[in-house]
């Protein structure tokens, strides 16, 4: 364009076309709605003296106009002033479609005072296709500064430039649409990988921000038993806050809950079941988050600004909705599952603190023997059961076993087991006392739990043990460096009613050394799915026999350890090795 002209200089009709051309020329090369309204800035600059100049574009939602590009107004201005139509010169130039001119604003009570040293002004509207797009408003500090041919010529620049300004507006809110929809497939993805609850609403929250910037976010979760909506997250500017929890049915929120929609206050000071969570806010955007036509919460967005959020932010916030709500569900159930595994484990290593003390850890002081212990769970507690209980006549009763399954259920049946060894061990052998033992059990059966038991009765004065057995692997007996194998069999205890056992009498000599293990010892499998077995644990009480019964006992399972490379324990592993003393 040629230095800075105005309406009379066009002398020639073909000058002023050339001109309009331009305008024309200029405003349709881009799309992008910024350059534009600076590019036409620039325009009317050259052809319409102004000290003042915005452009305001209309909205048909809030049927108000606001400030889209400005030169010579305040920021805060720019930023806050909304115009209604018929209000000010500018709404009354949009209200009626044509231009209004006012020679001295300072005598005009349509005038809204932006800026004390304004003193005329001139604003015309710009439609398209009969739709109002917005004004352009010039603003000079010189009273009487525009004329009929300024008038004249602002109205043709406005009426070439709002197609451009409308189309631009429409590949903006398009191309958002787009950017919107991408972004929503990708969040989807991304919040379907988070199962920690904290990390995925901060992540929710950063999102939803990059894709309607609001002042405040929250996300409320539905607590039926409290009848209440439970505060879960919330932000304010970027930082995390803690606000009060809403009754259900209470505040907007609440109204989103009850009518399982999106509620949408323009302004909150109008609404009376507005709460007040935060200071200083002016709208506010409830959307429910519904999993299986089940509420399970509410997100909550809210702006400083009346009327903020547009049907377009709703829209957007509800196709979010509907993947935040699964993932916020998945999140919760895994934060809760969680919750329960940590007090499960706290149970667990409590229990385990409690087994260690019931079960003997050390060598127990036993007439004419001594004895080596090493039992470790599969998981924190163990379901192997062993136990020494001395008689008044210096006899003892040694029990060892192992439960069906491991784990706490496992752990607690063994319990029991312990428990009634020791209110039944006095005045029975060993096959009565298995055989009661499976009565009380079937008594008070337990669906799919059962025990194996061996039990031994040692007689020092006549160094002899009398052994029954319900199921359990046979002890071995290294004799003079060779292994005596005992063949004694029995039904486990806790599985079939009216059983019989048998007993084995047992002589023993000075330096005998006995084995007694549970099946997760010999079962145990290496990287190549092969089992430990029995002839292992035989080489190894053969190469360690001399050793003392904690030595061998802790020289099997190094051995199994060996073994079993990095294949997991599946089950638990105990070993109790008695030596005959001379």
């Amino acid at each position: 364009m040629t230095p800075r002209r105005s309406a009379l200089r066009f002398r020639e009709r073909a000058e002023l076309l050339d001109f309009l051309l331009e305008v024309s020329r200029v405003t349709s090369e881009t799309l992008d709605l910024a350059e534009q309204l600076s590019a036409i800035a620039s325009i009317v600059k050259e052809v319409v003296p102004y000290d003042v100049f915005a452009i305001l574009l209309y909205s048909e939602r809030t049927h108000a106009l606001t400030i889209r590009h400005a030169i010579g107004h305040r920021e805060e201005v720019v930023r806050s002033l909304v115009i209604p139509l018929g209000e000010g010169i500018v709404g009354t130039a949009a209200a009626r479609r044509e231009p209004v001119l006012v020679e001295d604003v300072t005598q005009d009570s349509r005038y809204l005072n932006a800026l004390d040293a304004v003193r005329s002004e001139l604003a015309v509207p710009m439609t398209a296709r009969g739709k109002l797009v917005g004004v352009l408003d010039v603003q000079s500090t010189r009273v009487k500064s525009y004329g009929e041919q300024d008038r004249s010529m602002l109205s043709l620049i406005a009426s070439r430039v709002a197609s451009s300004i409308e189309n631009a507006r429409l590949y903006r809110r398009v191309d958002r649409q787009n950017r919107t929809l991408r972004t929503l497939a990708h969040l989807s993805r991304e919040f379907s990988a988070i199962l920690d609850l904290d990390e995925l609403l901060t992540k929710i929250a950063s999102a939803t921000r990059a894709l309607i910037p609001y002042d405040a976010f929250s996300v409320f979760l539905v607590d039926n038993e409290r009848s209440i909506l439970r505060n879960r997250f919330s932000v304010r500017y970027d930082k995390r806050v803690k606000i009060d929890n809403i009754p259900l049915g209470k505040g907007i929120t609440g109204a989103a809950v009850e009518s399982r929609e999106p509620v949408r206050v323009l302004d909150t000071g109008a609404d009376p079941r507005y709460i007040a969570s935060h200071p200083g806010i002016r709208s506010e955007l409830a959307v429910p988050l519904i999993v299986q036509d089940r509420i399970v919460g509410v997100l909550d967005i809210e702006s400083e600004r009346i009327a903020f959020f547009t049907e377009d932010h709703q829209r957007t916030v509800s196709l979010l909705a509907q993947q935040i709500a699964s993932s916020v569900e998945n999140a919760r159930l895994y934060e809760e599952v969680a919750q329960r595994e940590q007090r499960m484990d706290q149970d667990l290593k409590a229990a385990r603190k409690l087994q260690r003390i019931l079960l003997p850890r050390e060598d127990p002081e036993l007439q004419g023997l001594t004895a080596g212990i090493r039992s470790r769970p599969a998981r924190e507690i163990s379901g192997d059961v062993y136990g020494f209980f001395e008689q008044a006549d210096d006899s003892a009763i040694i029990a060892f076993g192992d439960v069906s399954g491991k784990g706490a259920a496992a752990a607690l049946y063994g319990a029991l087991i312990t428990g009634l060894l020791r209110t039944l061990v006095r005045r029975r052998n060993p096959a009565q006392l298995i055989q009661k033992l499976n009565e009380i059990l079937l008594e008070r059966k337990v669906d799919a739990q059962y025990a194996t038991l061996l039990v031994a009765l040692w007689l020092p004065p006549v160094r002899k043990f009398v052994l029954s057995n319900a199921g359990a692997a046979p002890p071995l007996i290294l004799r003079n460096g060779g292994i005596l194998e005992t063949k004694i069999e029995g039904v486990p205890i806790g599985l079939l009613d009216d059983q019989q056992y048998d007993e084995v009498e047992l002589a023993a000599q000075p330096g005998d050394v006995l084995v007694f293990y549970s099946d997760g010892v010999d079962e145990q499998l290496n990287e190549k799915s092969e089992e430990y077995g029995r002839e292992r644990i035989m080489r190894i009480l053969k190469k360690h026999g001399n050793e003392t019964p904690q030595e061998i006992a802790d020289s099997i399972i190094a051995a199994v350890d060996a073994f079993r490379g990095a294949v997991p324990i599946f089950d638990d592993q105990t070993v109790v090795v008695l030596r005959v003393l001379p």
